[in-house]
């Protein structure tokens, strides 16, 4: 069955959508109001395209790599994460889209998960817990469009929203990255997502605030990249300079180059374009600029016993020695702050019970090489 439901931007009616209600796609797109809150990249030269609004739409759901979403999915007898997005109105806190079910008589400054509590239940439900015949389920919560593929849930600690998010394999170790990645980037004054480490029942947690309040927005760098069509002459960080400059998006050059130093220094294997982005103004729809670096847990060897080895990275090369050569000014890094950076990664890394003193060893000493071949490449 369809149901019509009405996409909306904070208070702002964008445009009327018919979703299927076991599927959870968008199947017909009518009545458009406010063309410029369209979100980006779904209209076209011919007018709005369906696909590419099921695909933004769908985009924003757990996606079906995510560790005990299967078991999750069956528990609740859903058929698809799609579904789980229409049980909370599409609500985020990443962004201020949402839909409204025609004669509802919803408003976003009631249900907004910024300024109003969410229930715990999906949460949990995704962290294993087991529901029971008695268990009713309330899915107003942000935990269903939350993307990647590792464990995660949001939590209120004083009044305040935060993400935890697990780790994999036998290292469980991209919470730590994630500290030690904001070690790096605090040395060097690359502005950045804090994280600090949590345990609950043994298993290693990262939890990091968001940076996104109900005034403003992340826009993925997926979007902006695929707002405009690339010359097949551009390479792929040309095209998305050449977008972020028709876009009037400030600053993204020297940004990129920070992030690029930064994921070079930690091996960083999955800074895809749902990995970084942009900030814009919810309603005036300025863009305020690069967003804070955020998501650099899948490094520093985190699944490998190969610790130094090169390893494939993204987005604008496979290769890490080949992306670094993309960076266009490194004037603004200081190899002195870096001194000691060994000790200290060595010290995160000790919270864990299951990277070992020779691992974490190895770990340090490898990020210090790769802090020094940075160094070499200014002459430092």
């Amino acid at each position: 069955m369809d149901y019509e439901y009405t996409l909306m931007h904070k208070n702002i009616p964008v445009v009327d959508m018919e979703i299927q209600s076991d599927t959870g796609h968008i199947m017909r797109l009518f009545n458009l109001q406010a063309p410029a809150h369209l979100p980006l990249g779904v209209n076209t030269d011919d007018g709005m395209s369906r696909k590419a609004m099921d695909d933004w739409w769908t985009m924003r759901s757990i996606p079906k790599t995510r560790v005990g979403i299967r078991e999750a999915l069956e528990q609740l007898r859903e058929y698809s994460t799609a579904v789980l997005l229409i049980k909370c109105c599409g609500l985020s806190l990443s962004d201020q889209y949402w839909i409204c079910l025609k004669g509802s008589g919803l408003k976003w400054d009631n249900i907004n998960f910024f300024h109003n509590g969410f229930s715990k239940d999906m949460g949990e439900i995704l962290f294993g817990r087991e529901l029971t015949e008695l268990d009713c389920v309330n899915f107003m919560s942000p935990d269903n469009t939350t993307d990647g593929r590792l464990r995660k849930k949001w939590i209120v600690a004083d009044g305040k929203r935060f993400l935890m998010k697990g780790g994999s394999g036998v290292y469980e170790q991209e919470p730590f990255n994630e500290v030690i990645a904001c070690a790096v980037m605090r040395r060097l004054g690359i502005p950045h997502v804090d994280y600090t480490l949590t345990f609950d029942n043994g298993k290693p947690y990262s939890v990091c605030e968001t940076f996104i309040t109900s005034d403003t927005e992340l826009i993925p760098a997926l979007q902006v990249r695929n707002a405009f069509e690339k010359d097949s002459g551009n390479s792929d960080l040309t095209h998305l300079l050449r977008c972020c400059d028709a876009l009037g998006i400030p600053d993204v050059s020297a940004a990129i180059d920070k992030m690029l130093v930064l994921d070079y220094i930690i091996s960083n294997e999955d800074r895809h374009y749902c990995n970084f982005g942009f900030i814009r103004d919810a309603e005036t729809l300025e863009w305020l600029g690069f967003a804070p670096i955020y998501d650099s847990g899948t490094s520093l060897w985190h699944n490998t016993l190969f610790i130094g080895r090169d390893m494939k990275c993204k987005p604008f090369c496979q290769s890490h020695d080949e992306q670094i050569k993309l960076v266009d000014d490194l004037s603004w890094f200081n190899a002195d702050v870096l001194k000691g950076l060994d000790d200290e990664v060595a010290e995160i890394l000790s919270q864990s019970e299951a990277v070992g003193p020779e691992r974490r060893t190895a770990i340090a000493v490898s990020v210090t090489e790769r802090c020094g071949k940075i160094a070499k490449l200014i002459g430092f």
